[in-house]
């Protein structure tokens, strides 16, 4: 039997985020992407969430390497925590390349990592793959689409592209590439799906330096800019708006300040001299002479921005008068989060604008009439949405049978699906699937923190906890110590001293009927619940601690 050309997402098919996609065949694996996604509303106290490599691992003398389509952290960001135990060659753009290097500098693990530098237009050889990278315009220069040569077919991976006329970069989607690709046969298409419930077509990037020049000539004091740290298009755009309106512009926050400079140093960003100021220098200039560009989006607790809301901040103080663009889309998970912020910031007197109240951030994603136009120009043979929660995959494939693609060629698969194709170029989705369930990351914890974990903080977050300390005679059983109750979250102690009082009398009348061990501590911990449950209608974590001296 003749070895099947195998597609697995393991990242961003059903979800915003944490994209890698997984292509095999006769014992060879490419990796395409790896990205990290924020973590839900429900995932308490986590940092970040990653793919799920255990299918890697498991065939890791089998991966030729990762190449990376561009630098958003939703394609680059698991990669502090893959290398470590994947160690591959990683293929990428020269910025990509170098706003990786950032961040595992940041790891350390840069030097124990294999960097390679790749162009558009370039062919890369990892047999049995050849792949053929192709520019596509995003909101960060460098981003590549992939056409694979695998002996099975063509598949296309068009990493998050938009068809933008105007690119801040002057750099067009490579239509003719597309076409050409097209033209030579295609057997399955990835293609990004965010943006398929949007109509028409997404809005150039020269929309958000029309916004910029309204506001720079309305604002009176400092304008701050928030953003991604790895959005440089953005903060070019900010240099250049400041530039004409006569303002010097600052750079906060350790990331965004080294991936400036990279960008800079590697010639993707271009200031004029003496435009960039450090952030210590401000108080040498008037406010009106200022522009601070920082983290915050995203409301992320940590950035920037909402430290600076929240009057936290070592160097920037918020002042009435000083005007606040939060150029960025929320993200599925963090509308609480910027909501809080944008609410501290106007309760701090700034002037703020966020994309409800004017265009100031545009999606660096193709919509509907973009997503036609790259299914026309490379006519596919099969189609797999992806980069999308479920609603965009589904819309994206009613998109894909608009313009003529049959929907039993069209494949809506989530992350661990296995869509297989036979030597006669025939798919279906297999039977089987690969291990994608999220990896939580918290605190330097990678995969420690499951489902058992979540769902005992879920518990403490509702109804605490209740600690339940008592000392016993090894010898004889009886209380020599306690029982003294702790709790946190359940009820205020000295407000509830009949509960507290019940509770240990309960814990007496279970150690009169006997018991040792384990099995003591199990029936104090059913008994307590009990008790607790009929007094209060809570349901606090109780946790019975029982030592024999």
């Amino acid at each position: 039997m003749k070895p099947k050309l195998r597609i697995i997402p393991l990242g961003g098919a059903g979800e915003i985020g944490k994209n890698m996609t997984v292509v095999e065949y006769d014992g060879a694996i490419l990796v395409i992407d790896a990205g990290l996604m924020f973590p839900e509303n429900d995932m308490l106290g986590v940092d970040i969430v990653i793919p799920d490599i255990a299918y890697l691992l498991e065939r890791r003398d089998q991966v030729r390497g990762i190449v990376i389509t561009h630098g958003h952290e939703d394609h680059i960001g698991a990669l502090p925590y893959v290398l470590p135990r994947l160690n591959v060659p990683i293929y990428a753009t020269t910025l990509t390349r170098g706003l990786i290097e950032v961040k595992l500098k940041s790891h350390k693990l840069l030097k124990d990592a294999t960097l390679h530098t790749i162009q558009t237009h370039d062919t890369i050889q990892l047999d049995p793959f050849t792949v053929e990278t192709f520019h596509v315009s995003h909101s960060v220069p460098d981003g590549i689409g992939l056409a694979v040569a695998t002996p099975a077919g063509v598949i296309v991976h068009t990493g998050d592209f938009k068809f933008d006329p105007s690119p801040v970069d002057g750099q067009l989607t490579d239509f003719a590439t597309l076409a050409a690709v097209g033209g030579r046969g295609v057997l399955a298409l990835l293609s990004d799906s965010t943006n398929a419930d949007s109509p028409g077509h997404t809005p150039s990037e020269t929309t958000i330096t029309e916004s910029f020049s309204r506001v720079f000539a309305l604002a009176e004091g400092r304008v701050i800019v928030a953003t991604f740290a790895s959005n440089i298009s953005r903060i070019q755009q900010v240099i250049d708006t400041a530039t004409r309106f006569n303002r010097h512009v600052a750079v906060v926050g350790r990331s965004m300040q080294d991936n400036v400079k990279m960008a800079a140093e590697l010639g993707y960003l271009r200031a004029p001299e003496g435009a960039l100021v450090r952030i210590d220098q401000i108080h040498k200039y008037a406010s009106n002479e200022i522009v601070i560009v920082c983290t915050g989006g995203q409301g992320e607790p940590t950035s920037a921005l909402v430290r600076m809301a929240n009057h936290d901040h070592k160097q920037v103080t918020l002042a009435p008068g000083d005007t606040v663009i939060l150029s960025a889309t929320a993200i599925p998970g963090n509308e609480e989060m910027i909501n809080r912020t944008l609410n501290n910031l106007f309760r701090a007197g700034a002037i703020v604008y966020y994309d409800q109240l004017m265009d100031v951030h545009v999606s660096g994603h193709a919509s509907q009439e973009e997503q036609k136009l790259m299914l026309n120009l490379l006519h596919p043979k099969y189609f797999i949405p992806i980069h999308g929660e479920y609603r965009h995959l589904v819309l994206h494939a009613r998109i894909a049978q608009s313009i003529g693609v049959p929907a039993e060629n069209i494949f809506v698969v989530e992350n661990g699906a296995i869509v297989e194709f036979d030597e006669h170029g025939n798919g279906r989705v297999a039977h089987e699937t690969a291990p994608a369930s999220d990896v939580l990351v918290d605190g330097i914890g990678v995969g420690d923190v499951g489902t058992t974990v979540l769902r005992e903080r879920h518990h403490l977050s509702e109804d605490g906890f209740l600690v339940a300390l008592v000392t016993l005679d090894a010898h004889t059983g009886e209380i020599v110590f306690g029982p003294e109750i702790i709790t946190h979250g359940f009820v205020y102690t000295e407000a509830a001293e009949d509960l507290i009082a019940g509770t240990k009398e309960e814990i007496v009348s279970a150690l009169q009927k006997g018991g040792r061990g384990t099995a003591l501590s199990a029936k104090l911990k059913d008994v307590l619940s009990q008790y607790l449950y009929q007094k209060t209608h809570r349901r606090p974590m109780v946790i019975p601690v029982v030592t024999e001296v």
